[in-house]
Formats: C-alpha cells, sequence, structure tokens
C-alpha cells in the first residue's frame, strides 16, 4: 500500500486503563483516561483498531483513513499474548486454532481458523499498572494468538469459551510492526506502516 507524505502516523504502547479513543462526551466516562493524555495528536487523528480499556500494548494511529481501513481489513495478522487463568491444556488450544463460538452483537458467532501457541516461558512484558493475581490462587499461563479478524473482546472471549479467562492481554504486532522495547505510553512517529 501506498503511504501519503501528507498524513502522520504514531505506533504507541497504550497503557491498561486506557481508552483507545481521544474524548468522550459520556459522563460515564469523564474520569476515564484517554489517548490524549498521551501525546497531543494532530486533529483527524484515528486509533487503528481498538483495545479495550484492561487490554494493553501495541496501538496504531494514523490520519489516513484508507490505511485504518487496510490494517482493519481481514488481511493483516494481529498477534497477542494473553495470560490465562489455569494451565491451558492442548485440546483447548486445538479449539481455539479451529475457530469457537463466542456471542457478538448479540448473535453467535464462530471465529476463524487462527495460530494459537502455549508459550513455555512467561514473556518479557512491562509491569502492568494493576497487579494481576498471582499463582498463589491458583496457576496461570501463557499463550500467542495470531488472528486477521478483530472483533469486540475477541480474544478474551474465545479464552472463556474454552475455560481459561484471560487475565492479562497485551498485543504485540500488528502485520510486520512488533512492539518491541516500547515502554508503556510511548508515542513513536513513524513514516507509515506496512511496507
Amino acid at each position: 500500500m501506498k503511504v501519503s507524505s501528507e498524513h502522520r502516523h504514531f505506533v504507541i504502547y497504550k497503557p491498561y486503563g486506557y481508552l483507545s479513543q481521544f474524548k468522550s462526551e459520556d459522563s460515564k466516562q469523564q474520569k476515564k483516561k484517554f489517548l490524549g493524555e498521551l501525546f497531543n495528536f494532530p486533529d483527524g487523528t484515528m486509533a487503528i483498531g481498538r483495545l479495550d480499556e484492561k487490554s494493553e500494548g501495541l496501538l496504531l494511529l494514523t490520519t489516513d483513513g484508507k490505511m485504518s481501513d487496510f490494517i482493519n481489513s481481514k488481511k493483516v495478522e494481529k498477534e497477542y499474548y494473553a495470560q490465562v487463568d489455569g494451565d491451558i491444556t492442548n485440546d483447548a488450544i486445538d479449539i481455539l486454532k479451529l475457530g469457537v463460538e463466542i456471542g457478538f452483537s448479540g448473535k453467535k458467532y464462530l471465529t476463524k481458523p487462527c495460530e494459537v501457541v502455549k508459550l513455555n516461558d512467561i514473556p518479557e512484558l512491562p509491569i502492568r499498572s494493576k497487579k494481576i493475581r498471582d499463582d498463589r490462587h491458583g496457576p496461570t499461563s501463557w499463550i500467542s494468538i495470531t488472528l486477521k479478524e478483530g472483533k469486540f473482546r475477541q480474544v478474551r472471549k474465545m479464552t472463556s469459551a474454552v475455560g481459561f479467562p484471560t487475565l492479562r492481554l497485551v498485543r504485540v504486532r500488528v502485520g510486520n510492526i512488533l512492539i518491541d522495547n516500547i515502554q508503556v505510553g510511548d508515542v513513536i512517529e513513524v513514516d507509515g506502516f506496512l511496507r
């Protein structure tokens, strides 16, 4: 995809507890944290895809609507690390790979096949601002899940559907863009995405 030089593009590590929007007129959200608190983004900046308030990690922002549409299309992979409640089984991983039924907009939805791998080691991620329960309350495990779709709270719904609710969710990759050494709350302006 050709990148227009008139647009601006940003890579950020969205912190836990922030909404993937810049402001809200909703009175219930006035005490929430917004992306605009992290950086003075130019007018017309939009998040490419969203991460819910309790999720964190790689978020791309742009002023280019065509770029946003392309990345949100089902052509670009998004990889997440999910810490799940319990020691996830191979059977659960196999079910996730094939697709599971989740609820979406009041209807049942069968997720598309995806890549799922149990991580042998705890990934090196920044410490989350809100502590997650520790192993005294039972074991946890980590998986990598790579999707090309992105329904509302999809990864959380998928892991719950197989009996292993998500405790922590971090997006680590979008296409060829990795979270690498970006620190929580960092905002980096880049020339473009997906070259």
